[in-house]
């Protein structure tokens, strides 16, 4: 199991043992994370599951692609960590990956 660390606007954190494929959004979802509202279902067609991802790992999970890029103007807040939850698959490679849920979604 790949470990997830999704921290709520409150600071709780939700530290989450995942399966590899699946994605942050549906971790936070399937674990009842507040403040990831996933209206699309993960089709990347809206942006209500933006979260941060944390600094230390920013270079690691990348930048988001063109069409991420395009919802991402849809959320709120964002910041150069700022990404869709629905578009960061698990890997071992983000085995401790720490994402921030901000104050509200679009």
């Amino acid at each position: 199991m790949t470990k997830l660390t999704i921290v709520a606007f409150d600071g709780t954190r939700h530290d989450l043992d995942v399966q590899n494929g699946s994605t942050v959004m549906e971790n936070a979802v399937r674990n009842s994370v507040p403040g990831i509202e996933a209206e699309c279902g993960g089709a990347c067609a809206c942006a209500t599951c933006h979260v941060y991802v944390d600094e230390a790992w920013s270079a690691a999970v990348g930048a988001p692609e063109a069409m991420e890029e395009d919802m991402l103007d849809f959320a709120y807040d964002v910041k150069p960590t700022s990404r869709l939850s629905c578009q960061i698959k698990m890997s071992d490679a983000f085995d401790g990956l720490v994402v921030h849920v901000p104050e509200r979604q679009a």
